[in-house]
């Protein structure tokens, strides 16, 4: 991510907290926002070119998107008025903002990272199911569809939200990556880290409770743990948050001991 991205991202979200009225269906209308600009290569260029005047391209975003509620083209007017490094990450900001609305939404009650993570475990462990969700050749429509037939009595309505857009719009990317893009992203917007943890048998909350305290004192912020039962982990537990790895597992350990031999 550029400079002129990253700060055009701080620039989008500090819109979207400042302004009332956001709500489910303003998320909404920005994830179909960003499907709209996927598909029109001339108006994601004139959005992103950073030599057009910031004020045009708010025009153009009002008359493009007139049907939208106005909170929602404020949203995308302050997004196309900000300076991005390129195309890809202009729609990358809608979809990033679309998902911090539809998650700032949601209930306290409702575990959004956890819904995604458990969706992506049920998807993952199913290799036909994977590819149905995750296939180049079916229609963005069809995976929608199948997504909601998946999960949508068992899910909160912003997470079924989330979903359909990711399947629908998925840049290039596998549903894993997706899916950990957009826990990082709903996490972040209620001020915590995502850790996912390895381990070869579950383990209590009593262990839970401390290990996330634990992390949330050396990451110096809050985690929400995603837990994984994974048996070549054999015994300790593996963490990773973000792109930090700890790795205390006895395979990591034996795997050590091996190249030191190896070598």
């Amino acid at each position: 991510m550029g400079s002129a991205t990253r700060e055009a991202l701080a620039e989008a979200t500090a819109k979207l907290t400042a302004l009332s009225g956001v709500d489910m269906a303003t998320g909404e209308q920005l994830f179909a926002a960003g499907r709209a600009l996927g598909e029109s290569g001339q108006l994601r260029a004139a959005l992103a070119d950073p030599s057009a005047d910031a004020s045009g391209k708010q025009v153009l975003v009002a008359r493009v998107f007139a049907e939208l509620s106005p909170v929602t083209v404020e949203l995308l007017q302050a997004i196309a008025a900000a300076r991005w490094s390129n195309q890809d990450d202009l729609l990358a900001g809608v979809e990033e903002i679309a998902i911090r609305a539809t998650a700032a939404s949601a209930p306290a009650t409702v575990n959004i990272v956890g819904e995604l993570f458990s969706f992506g475990s049920a998807v993952t462990s199913d290799s036909e199911l994977e590819l149905a969700v995750g296939s180049k050749l079916g229609s963005p429509k069809a995976k929608a569809q199948l997504v909601n037939r998946l999960i949508g009595a068992k899910a909160s309505a912003q997470t079924v939200a989330i979903l359909e857009h990711l399947v629908q719009q998925p840049r290039g990317r596998r549903i894993a990556e997706l899916l950990r893009t957009a826990s990082s992203i709903v996490a972040d917007q209620a001020g915590l880290a995502v850790a996912t943890v390895s381990t070869a048998v579950p383990l209590t909350s009593a262990q839970l409770e401390r290990l996330r305290v634990g992390l949330a004192a050396q990451f110096k912020r809050d985690l929400q743990i995603n837990q994984v039962i994974d048996p070549s982990v054999l015994g300790g537990l593996r963490v990773q948050v973000g792109d930090d790895v700890i790795d205390g597992s006895i395979a990591s350990k034996l795997n050590d001991l091996r190249l030191q031999l190896a070598g």
